[in-house]
């Protein structure tokens, strides 16, 4: 299995198909509007800009596990993100992504792709995943690894046939 076998539902309600994504580079990211990392929806829309031509894609899954810090609607949350960081990556349905209610994609995430001392469970907002061209998980970042520090990691995948 591979993430590219998911279908998720966007922030507008309408449901995708990862498989759409095959071949591009993916970070998957848990997102939330009021958070101290909030302001790394800039440096994510950023990179979403600089390599989106070259075969990447950043999905944005917001989540209200962690400190009630993303309470809005699907609706708010689109309207927050086009308005204060002017995001075009794809923002989907606010998902859980641990516990029993964790959504299929995340349990997945997780289970490739553990975070330190080999934990799945997500620790707090804009915990990323990287996810090669063939839709495997490559790597997990900490919620505090600013989107610039992923470039090099993005470029390597980019690169591969």
């Amino acid at each position: 299995m591979t993430v590219q076998e998911f279908v998720v539902r966007r922030i507008d309600g309408t449901e995708q198909s990862l498989g759409e994504f095959d071949g591009r580079v993916l970070l998957i990211v848990n997102t939330a509007s009021r958070c101290g990392f909030t302001p790394q929806y800039r440096g994510l829309q950023e990179l979403y800009e600089r390599y989106h031509d070259q075969g990447f894609e950043i999905l944005g899954f917001p989540c209200n596990q962690f400190g009630g810090q993303e309470p809005g609607s699907n609706e708010e949350i689109a309207q927050f993100c086009e308005t204060n960081y002017s995001v075009t990556f794809p923002m989907y349905e606010k998902i859980e992504v641990n516990g029993s209610g964790a959504h299929p994609l995340y349990q997945y995430l997780k289970k490739h792709a553990k975070g330190a001392l080999g934990t799945e469970g997500i620790k707090w907002n804009f915990t990323k995943f990287l996810v090669d061209k063939r839709g495997n998980v490559v790597k997990r970042f900490a919620p505090n690894t600013a989107p610039a520090e992923i470039a090099g990691e993005i470029e390597r995948e980019l690169g591969q046939s």
